[in-house]
This record gives C-alpha cells, structure tokens and sequence, in this order.
C-alpha cells in the first residue's frame, strides 16, 4: 500500500495571525501522528504573508516534541540559502534530540523572491546543479563518521561538525523537473517531486530518477529507487462541500500568479478569475484529490499507480483550520481501510 504523508507551510489565514498558525501546525502534527501518516514536512518560505513556514528547522522541532512516532522533517531546505555546516548542525542536533525520526529534505530553489534570497545569503552564492550536488555530498560527510580524505578536505576545509557526527540523517533530493531527478539518481538518494503545484514533468523526471539511479554511489542511502510524489487534498462529507473549501486553495494559487498574495481566503461559490487564470490553475494543481473520502482515496490510487509512485505527499489548505484537520483524518481513515495489518495506518 502506498504510504501517505503531509506537508505543510504553516498557512496564515484572513482574520488570525502567526501565532494561530503555528498553533494550527502544532494540532496539524499531532493528528497526523495519531492518525497514522507516514511522515511530516515543512517547506521553507520566506518574505510571505500567507506562510509560517520560514524557520524550518524551529517547526521540526516543534512537531517532533509533541508527536512519539511520525517522521518529521523538512520539505525542503532550500539549500542555497544555507551553509551547509549550519544545516548539519541544525539537523545534526535535532537527530540527537529525537532519534530517528528527522528527514532532511534538499530543494535548489529559493524558496523566496531574488530580493529577499540576497537578504538570506549575504553574498553570492552558485545556485548551479554542480554546487547543489557537492552541498549534498558535504551534507552526507557531515551526518557521517566526518573521516578525512581528499574530497572532504576540499569540501570541508578540515572543518567538523560535532554534533552531527554519526547522526545519519536520511537526505532526500527535491525537485520539480529532471534537473533534480537525476541529481537524486546520481547521488543514490530518494527523489521527492513537487507534482502538487508543478505537474509537467513529473513523468519524465520519475524516468530520469530510476535511469540514473546509482546505489553504489558514496552518498547512497538506499539500494533502490524511491519516489514521493506531492498531490493536494481536500475531503469533506460531500463532494460539493470539498469543492467549496478547495476554493481557498485555488484563490491562493492564483493570488501568487497575480503578485498579490495574502493570507488565506474564504472559500467563495463561485471563483473570480479570468479563463486564462482558470486554466493555468486547472493545469498546476491538477493532481488534486477533491471530494469524498472514498472518492479522493480512488484518485490518489490511480495516480500513485500511473507513475510508480512509492509515497505521496499531502498539502491541502483551508480558511477554517478546523475544516483542514477533518480532511486529513478523513483521508486517513479511508486510506487505513485498504492496508494491511502489518503496515502503518496509511503507510
């Protein structure tokens, strides 16, 4: 059975504010612990109105303080925006604090608008594919036993990371075309695509992934392929009532397009958009799993078997809080009816 997992950015709602949101996200990973989910993320935001998500690494520990058995991690790092000594001493440390629950998931994207990126990284900084994959080699010495040889020491510059040492922490690539996908092959780690707003090459970058897949690799944590997939989510009781929160939803993509992006609306019965703004939204997120419970659970079966996907990632937003933590215990629920007694509630 395919495993499903959560990501969340610690949505701003109209009419609350940070603090309700990060409260939100408190209740958010306890559900998901009790309910069975697999693991979850945080995605790395920054100069947003809409999202908490920015300190990611502050909301990990968070999450994994007030959960005993979900994985918690991130979705990712963006890592030009970080030395990659201060994520290892952040990951490194959260490791030490709660075992083996900590994923550190690596993105290449800003995370961010250029203005605010340059705030973040003091200085430049090659966001290139080459210097993406030679962080993430230094990642992996760090969260290793840090022994010296050539290519540390050039990498490193004789320099350890104590608290990190050992710690192991599972590293997934991130990406949304087969740029990230063969990095992920190449390096032998999981590949984890953001279908759930950048659909378009999810097919050719699963292929690129599993052509380029090297176990043998010095990097490789795992002896096979493994894909995560993202997809949205949003049930209700009645296939009317998710359409009419998933609004919420399409009102903030289509915010973002416009450069007007805020906290999260209302849902409303009928969108205000131009048909070109319907369509563009209709393409992004079609791997949307809107309606009943039994209905979203057929759309997500259908998709994880269309692309050989081994995990899915949910993101769904709603006005009411109350009304997105329903969804997900209802997809859980649903999802546990088809697994077997020795895996996970939904994974």
């Amino acid at each position: 059975m395919t495993a499903l997992s959560i990501l969340d950015l610690a949505p701003i709602v109209e009419g609350s504010d940070v603090a309700g949101a990060l409260a939100a996200s408190t209740r958010l990973a306890r559900l998901a612990d009790e309910a069975g989910y697999r693991r979850l993320w945080y995605a790395e935001h920054h100069n947003t109105d809409a999202l908490a998500s920015s300190a990611t690494a502050l909301l990990i520990a968070n999450a994994a303080a007030n959960t005993s058995r979900l994985r918690v991690g991130s979705g990712g790092i963006m890592l030009p925006n970080h030395a990659p000594l201060a994520v290892a001493e952040a990951f490194g440390t959260l490791a030490n604090l709660y075992g083996d629950r900590i994923d550190l998931g690596l993105g290449r994207a800003p995370g961010t608008d250029p203005r605010t990126a340059a705030l973040l990284r003091r200085g430049a900084r090659d966001d290139g594919e080459a210097a993406f994959a030679a962080n993430i080699r230094l990642l992996a010495w760090f969260f290793g036993e840090q022994e010296d040889d050539a290519e540390s020491v050039q990498l490193s510059q004789g320099v350890h990371a104590a608290v990190a040492r050992g710690t192991n922490v599972p590293l997934w690539v991130l990406g949304s075309s087969t740029a990230g996908a063969a990095i992920a092959g190449q390096l032998g780690l999981p590949y984890a695509a953001a279908s759930h707003f950048a659909p378009f090459q999810l097919s050719e970058a699963i292929w690129t992934y599993r052509q380029m897949f090297n176990p043998s690799a010095p990097t490789a944590q795992i002896s096979e392929p493994y894909v995560m997939a993202g997809a949205n989510l949003m049930v209700a009781p009645t296939r009317e009532e998710a359409e009419f929160l998933f609004t919420t939803h399409q009102q903030m993509f289509v915010a973002i397009r416009r450069g007007t992006r805020g906290p999260l609306r209302p849902p409303v019965h009928a969108m205000d958009w131009a048909p070109h703004e319907e369509q563009m939204a209709t393409s992004a997120l079609r791997f949307s799993a809107v309606g009943t419970p039994g209905e979203a659970a057929e759309f997500l079966r259908v998709f994880a078997a269309s692309y050989g996907i081994d995990e899915i990632i949910l993101t769904g937003y709603a006005h009411d809080p109350a009304m997105r933590e329903r969804s997900y215990r209802l997809m859980a629920e649903e999802w546990a009816k088809d697994s077997s007694p020795d895996a996970a509630a939904v994974g």
